[in-house]
């Protein structure tokens, strides 16, 4: 493959994990995400977006360490994965899990992006597993948490406004009220 080819297959493979073009980038996603939606739970999601967020740290953790590393152990699957908390245990910890994520992301995109480190070579540990394939492993497993954390988000945040209405009527509910009081009161008068 010529240089030129290689780095521009790199610079897609970067933006594919950075979750450009076609699906949403992991600051998009999380910025300014409510501090109350951390660890709430939505019935029938499986995880809260504390738990999706560590989730995507740790697997990326794991995912940069297999790569670079020969001596690297996993975790156990699926539970050194996972948080076993549904919110982060102090309010620091979602901060610091953004930073990690941003650092090992950034030392993934140095990986793939080195044109010294061959994306389709066998690593001499695992079970054949190359650059390439941990990269898509990356930008695909990325993809589908903030996918989830989007629309978690957008769950929450519908709750919460229906919480908010039922608590507080809006102009238009305020109206219908007082046209459904006058309806009545004349109602009355006939």
């Amino acid at each position: 493959m010529h240089t030129n080819e290689s780095v521009q297959i790199r610079g897609r493979l970067v933006d594919a994990m950075r979750g450009h073009q076609a699906h949403i980038d992991f600051d998009s996603a999380l910025e300014n995400f409510p501090v109350e939606f951390r660890g709430a739970k939505v019935q029938g999601a499986p995880h809260t977006a504390w738990q999706l967020l560590e989730h995507m740290r740790l697997a990326l953790d794991d995912i940069l360490e297999f790569s670079r590393d020969a001596n690297h152990e996993s975790p156990e699957w699926p539970e050194g994965y996972w948080p076993k908390a549904d919110a982060p245990p102090n309010p620091k910890a979602w901060d610091e899990s953004l930073a990690k994520f941003r650092r090992d992301s950034n030392e993934m995109n140095k990986l793939v992006s080195d044109l010294q480190n061959n994306l389709l070579e066998p690593f001499e540990h695992g079970d054949g597993q190359d650059l390439l394939r941990e990269a898509l492993l990356v930008a695909s497993h990325n993809s589908y948490h903030l996918g989830q954390l989007v629309f978690l988000r957008k769950i929450l945040e519908a709750e919460a406004k229906t919480r908010k209405d039922d608590t507080q009527d809006t102009p238009v509910v305020e109206r219908l009220k007082r046209q459904s009081l006058l309806d009545m009161i004349s109602d009355e008068r006939k």
